[in-house]
């Protein structure tokens, strides 16, 4: 073959790839992938428009739509890791311009909240706990609540847990629906903006994101699948437990491979498959979020998410050798993916938030060097500061009631004991400084 035709040959087996948000160390995971020579990978729209604005749903859709468009590189396929806007964003420019992908039905019968529950309810009733919509903005809202104290509250459409409240009585009940009305509108809208373009059926009509999900109180240890649907199939490629911080509010580290009983995980990976069955959800990656109570032998399905998660990625580099970007591209192109197992460095992995506990302004950071040398002694941990010095705390977009992450860390061990004790060291070396002069919580 002549050198010119081998050339054009060799472009036209490139594939291009358009990522939602792309950021560099998510280019670097995405460069673990198998034939990465294969692939083009572009940003489409930055991590701030998608992320921090908050702006409109069809603005965003616009803004993507003309850069698609007006690209010289046509797109092969779209990946999305991030929550809405961007898990609904690609569903619909897959469609706009052929490719594989999920329909917008199917993720809004996931991430809307309320509708999400109605269609698990039909399939998996055993795992849904009671629930129902309550309106913020309607003055007589606490009187209309039908279920028992404690509840949980939280919107239709959130992430974290942003206006997430743990709900004894009737006046915590006014005191966090007075709350929502303040902040649940700035992803409300844009959600409402989405919802526009489907039709949604009669019991979810008139509820949408600026509405609020009340449920009765699940427990238990948390763990999460993740997996992909391809043609019609469900697979799984990995569980992480999801563990909590110190007084039992919130998630403070991921770990992967998750310590969960066999016999779990594979009811777990039942329900999965039925929810996203029923969902209608193909073509695409997702992440379901279960609570195990061993006591009661009870199994409760938390939420569903349409995407592979980021936060994932390096502890399947750490442990497999590979990301889970792996999967998202080959999906996004109709080719079944396949992740190897324990070909990376550690038999272990850990994603840690760094959290403080009480607001207070940020005095100093650590810098560069700092975190490189923590990082060697730690095993190359990837270790990410989301804070500089100057801030308030309580001024950081998306962040629960009660604490504040300052960074991230992601670390490998040969087992839970030394995974654990890196993120002590971590913990006790890593120099912040606030001016309550109170430490980060483990």
């Amino acid at each position: 073959m002549r050198r010119a035709d081998k050339n054009m040959t060799e472009r036209l087996l490139v594939k291009n790839i358009y990522v939602l948000g792309l950021l560099d160390w998510q280019r670097r995971e995405l460069e673990t992938i198998s034939n990465a020579e294969r692939y083009r990978f572009h940003s489409l729209l930055t991590y701030e428009e998608l992320v921090e604005s908050h702006a409109g749903f069809d603005d965003l859709l616009e803004r993507a739509r003309k850069a698609l468009r007006s690209s010289a590189t046509p797109p092969d396929a779209i990946v999305c890791h991030w929550d809405f806007p961007s898990s609904c964003l690609a569903p619909v420019l897959a469609r706009d311009f052929g490719l594989r992908a999920p329909s917008l039905e199917s993720v809004l019968r996931c991430e809307h909240k309320y509708w999400s529950r109605l269609e698990q309810r039909k399939v998996v009733p055993e795992c849904v706990p009671q629930f129902q919509a309550l309106d913020p903005y309607d003055p007589h809202a606490a009187d209309r609540l039908e279920l028992e104290y404690p509840i949980w509250l939280k919107p239709v459409k959130g992430f974290s847990s942003m206006l997430g409240f743990y709900i004894e009585n009737r006046t915590q009940l006014k005191e966090a629906l007075e709350q929502m009305r303040e902040g649940i509108g700035e992803l409300g809208k844009p959600f409402d903006e989405c919802l526009a373009h489907v039709e949604l059926p009669p019991e979810v009509q008139g509820i949408g994101g600026r509405h609020a999900l009340a449920e009765s109180i699940m427990s238990g240890e948390q763990h999460a699948p993740e997996g992909y649907v391809l043609d019609g199939d469900v697979h799984i490629h990995g569980c992480f437990d999801m563990l909590r911080a110190q007084g039992g509010k919130s998630i403070s580290a991921l770990r992967y491979p998750a310590e969960l009983d066999p016999e779990v995980e594979q009811r777990s990976a039942e329900v999965c498959r039925k929810v996203l069955n029923q969902v209608g959800f193909d073509n695409g990656c997702y992440n379901l979020e279960f609570l195990w109570d061993e006591q009661a032998d009870k199994l409760w399905l938390i939420e569903v998410n349409t995407r592979i998660s980021q936060s994932h990625s390096e502890l399947f580099r750490q442990v497999d050798g590979m990301s889970n970007h792996e999967v998202a591209v080959r999906v996004a192109l109709g080719e079944r993916p396949r992740l190897p197992e324990q070909r990376g460095p550690y038999s272990t992995a850990g994603k840690f938030l760094l959290n403080k506990v009480g607001d207070a302004e940020v005095v100093r950071v650590p810098d560069r060097d700092e975190v490189s040398r923590i990082s060697r002694d730690l095993g190359d941990a990837f270790i990410d500061i989301d804070v500089e010095p100057g801030m308030r705390l309580s001024d950081l977009p998306n962040q629960a009631e009660y604490q504040y992450v300052v960074g991230e860390a992601w670390l490998g061990a040969q087992d839970s004991d030394e995974l654990m004790s890196k993120y002590r060291n971590l913990i006790e070396r890593i120099p912040f400084e606030f001016s309550d002069q109170r430490p980060l919580q483990p």
